[in-house]
C-alpha cells in the first residue's frame, strides 16, 4: 500500500495529518510559512485519500491503522521524533500515536478535535455518517454533498463550506475507498476515556473552532482535551472571526511556536 508523502524544507520536522475526506493539502492549506521558517515538513494523504492507495480491506481504517501509517511515514524518511500537528482525524491519529509512542511526539498540534468518548457509539450519528458513504459511492461529490445537507453556518460562510466541500471530495482518486473510511473510522476509538489524555507528555497546543463556524468539532471538545491534557494551550479565533484552522498562514505560525518549544 502506497502512501503519496510531500517532504518539503530543512530543520525541525514537522508531520501534517490531514481530516476524514481531506487531503495533505487541507491542513495548513497549502502554505509555505513552515518551510520558510525553518522547518522541514512532511505531509502525507492518508490511506484511501487523495492519492495515497486504498486500504486492504474495507475496515482497515481504524485508528490503530492510521497510527501505523504514521509511524510508517517517520520510520522511511528517518525521523525518531517529530513535531505532529493534525486536524480532526489527524488530530485523534496523533494523540494515540502520542499514547503510543511518547517518546516520539516532540510537540503535538491539536487542530478541531471531534471524538467524543461518550456519544462515539450513538446510532444516530452513525447513521449520518453511512449516509455520506452512501452518498459517495452512488452519486459521486454531488451525492455526498447532498447527502451533508445544511452545513448549518452563517450566510458568509455558507459558500465557502460548500465550494471546500466539492474540492476536497473532487481530490480523491478512489472515493470507493473514502466511502469505507466514511463509515470504518467513525465507530474507531482513537482513546478510552478523556482520562487517557493525562498522559499525554508532550507539549500541547489544541486549536478549536467556535460551533458557529465549524459545528461539526464542537468548541466544547477541543475545551475538554485543554482542561485534561498536561500544560496544553487553547487557541481559538475570536468571536466573529473565520476560524484559525481555515486560516493556513495563521496556522502555520501556531505550529511554528508550538514546533519552537519542542525538544528533539
Amino acid at each position: 500500500m502506497d502512501l503519496y508523502v510531500e517532504d518539503a524544507g530543512d530543520g525541525i520536522p514537522v508531520v501534517l495529518l490531514h481530516g476524514l475526506t481531506a487531503t495533505h493539502r487541507y491542513v495548513v492549506m497549502g502554505s509555505k510559512v513552515l518551510e520558510r521558517s525553518g522547518h522541514r515538513v512532511i505531509a502525507y494523504d492518508a490511506r484511501g485519500h487523495g492519492r495515497s492507495d486504498p486500504a486492504p480491506a474495507p475496515d482497515a481504517y481504524r485508528y490503530e491503522d492510521l497510527v501505523a501509517d504514521l509511524e510508517r511515514v517517520m520510520d522511511e524518511r528517518g525521523i525518531a521524533r517529530a513535531v505532529l500537528a493534525g486536524a480532526s482525524m489527524g488530530a485523534h491519529t496523533l494523540l494515540r500515536f502520542a499514547l503510543e509512542y511518547p517518546e516520539r511526539a516532540a510537540a503535538l498540534v491539536v487542530i478541531t478535535p471531534a471524538y467524543d468518548p461518550v456519544d462515539n457509539d450513538d446510532p444516530q450519528r452513525l447513521a449520518r455518517w453511512d449516509a455520506l458513504a452512501e452518498g459517495l459511492r452512488t452519486g459521486g461529490v454531488e451525492g455526498f454533498v447532498e447527502a451533508y445537507g445544511d452545513p448549518g453556518v452563517p450566510e458568509a460562510w455558507r459558500e465557502t463550506v460548500v465550494k471546500v466541500l466539492h474540492q476536497r471530495l473532487s481530490a480523491h482518486e478512489h472515493p470507493e475507498a473514502v466511502a469505507d473510511a466514511l463509515q470504518a473510522v467513525p465507530r474507531s476509538r482513537p482513546f478510552g476515556t478523556l482520562h487517557d489524555l493525562t498522559a499525554i507528555e508532550a507539549p500541547t497546543v489544541i486549536v478549536a473552532d467556535r460551533d458557529e463556524a465549524d459545528p461539526g468539532h464542537p468548541l466544547s471538545v477541543g475545551e475538554d482535551y485543554a482542561r485534561v491534557i498536561p500544560g496544553a494551550r487553547l487557541v481559538v479565533e475570536e468571536p466573529g472571526k473565520s476560524p484559525v484552522a481555515w486560516q493556513g498562514g495563521q496556522l502555520s505560525k501556531v505550529i511554528a511556536q508550538a514546533a519552537g518549544g519542542a525538544e528533539l
